[in-house]
């Protein structure tokens, strides 16, 4: 998955002068977001519709992104769905971009997406736990956002 990301940002947020405006940043960032969710998507083996609705509404209403972005990133997620994933590469950048909040919201983002099918699959709940702790997200606040999502 990572080198059909990789392509992917080199397509759509890489300059020909190899620097990053702010705006391409932020987008890359948001990019690097929606990986982790359509991983988590992915993670109980079963890519239920509802999940994948609720992956494009937060994409597009807290994101912006582009349906012509949002339908390729989708389909690289298929694509690569096969392949060993590395978390890392996207919460590294999250993590020094993100501030202690956005982080929050990104749990609580994955947690919605999460529970869209009606029911929390263990490895999805243990994909979310180790993005909060890449991303040096509180257990509390991991808790919190969690109770938060399945309350509501």
């Amino acid at each position: 998955m990572l080198q059909g990301i990789n392509s992917f940002f080199d397509k759509y947020l890489k300059p020909a002068d190899e620097t990053l405006s702010e705006e391409q940043r932020v987008d890359t960032l948001h990019l690097a977001c929606a990986a982790l969710m359509i991983e988590l998507c992915k993670s109980d083996q079963e890519i239920d519709e509802s999940e994948t609705q609720k992956i494009s509404s937060i994409l597009q209403d807290r994101f912006n992104l582009q349906e012509e972005m949002l339908d390729e990133l989708f389909t690289l997620a298929q694509q690569e769905a096969e392949e060993a994933t590395s978390l890392y590469q996207f919460t590294s950048l999250i993590h020094e971009a993100y501030d202690y909040e956005d982080k929050i919201m990104l749990i609580k983002n994955m947690w919605e997406v999460a529970y869209a099918d009606g029911n929390l699959d263990r490895y999805e709940e243990h994909l979310i736990r180790r993005v909060a702790e890449l991303l040096y997200v509180s257990h509390s606040d991991f808790i919190k956002t969690k109770l938060a999502v399945k309350n509501d």
